[in-house]
């Protein structure tokens, strides 16, 4: 597999300020767009070695932009491509001036069958500067295993899931098939988790449309401890609470969700499931979203 992780995000703001304090006072990372020169329509934020790893941009509309996908050389990179166009996908080869806005040696754009952006890029150009939190998080969990996963809107599903996981190479992890009301007449929605390194799952696919682009984001902690400090921030800068404390059945999570000024959801978790051999995983379908807690109602209005 020549995709190794989520490597990055993009996000349109509306109001960068908003994303300024949201990314350093309640999920603690660091604001490291002055070190890098950004212009006053850009905020970049970094969770540990990378140059950065969320990046906000000034928008007229408010949600997920991008997703970018670290691949593995440049081997690797052109193999991608290769596939892409193979299976009648349009890419955009970026030119000097953006691939070297996002800190690599190869940058490439395409969009999935769902209207979900992507990019592909290899070399990551770092200074390996540790993470300074302005909160005091010691580290966020990365590495190899990239920023932590995404779950994106699919509505075209099949067609979308197909491309990831025949042309692109993501293994499926584990799938659920939700309802959202007693109606017999609701037609059940697919979520089908997908893997690209031992993380549990980097991408997921959810059956339905969202307005912002994106259902939610997952950044994974240390430690328990460092979850529990997480949400006394949401309750301190008054972040609605999204699902309460809980622990998910498939990836094994610990963790709570809360909304984003981007309009879509950021899972705050630890100690997430990883799998060393995929060849002998079990494959499995859950009725259930956790073993305890994750209470969604809480972030329901109206």
């Amino acid at each position: 597999m020549s995709i190794k992780s989520l490597g990055y995000i993009g996000i349109n703001s509306t109001d960068l300020d908003q994303w300024r304090h949201y990314g350093c006072q309640v999920l603690g990372l660091e604001d490291v767009s002055a070190a890098r020169n950004a212009d006053e329509n850009h905020v970049y934020f970094k969770m540990d070695d990378h140059p950065f790893r969320i990046f906000a941009q000034k928008s007229d509309s408010d949600g997920l932009a991008l997703c970018g996908w670290e691949t593995n050389n440049q081997q690797g990179f052109d193999q991608a491509l290769a596939n892409l166009r193979n299976a009648g996908i349009d890419v955009e080869i970026a030119d000097s001036a953006q691939t070297k806005a996002r800190c690599v040696q190869g940058l490439a754009r395409f969009t999935d069958p769902s209207g979900n952006h992507h990019e592909l890029y290899w070399g990551v150009v770092s200074d390996f500067a540790r993470l300074v939190s302005p909160v005091g998080v010691r580290k966020f969990v990365t590495g190899n295993m990239g920023m932590g996963h995404i779950v994106l809107p699919a509505v075209n599903f099949e067609a979308t899931v197909e491309l990831f996981r025949d042309v692109l190479g993501f293994g499926l992890s584990d799938l659920m098939n939700i309802k959202f009301t007693p109606d017999p007449n609701e037609p059940n929605k697919r979520l089908w988790f997908m893997h690209c390194n031992h993380r549990h799952h980097s991408l997921a696919f959810f059956e339905m449309p969202h307005p912002a682009g994106c259902i939610h984001v997952m950044t994974e902690v240390e430690n328990i401890d460092e979850v529990g400090r997480g949400n006394d921030r949401r309750i301190a800068h008054g972040v609605q609470l999204s699902g309460t404390l809980g622990r998910h059945a498939n990836d094994h999570m610990v963790s709570f969700y809360m909304k984003s000024p981007a309009g879509f959801d950021f899972e705050y978790g630890a100690e997430g499931r990883t799998v060393d051999d995929w060849s002998s995983y079990e494959v499995f379908e859950s009725t259930v979203a956790s073993f305890w807690g994750h209470d969604f109602s809480v972030g329901q209005t109206g």
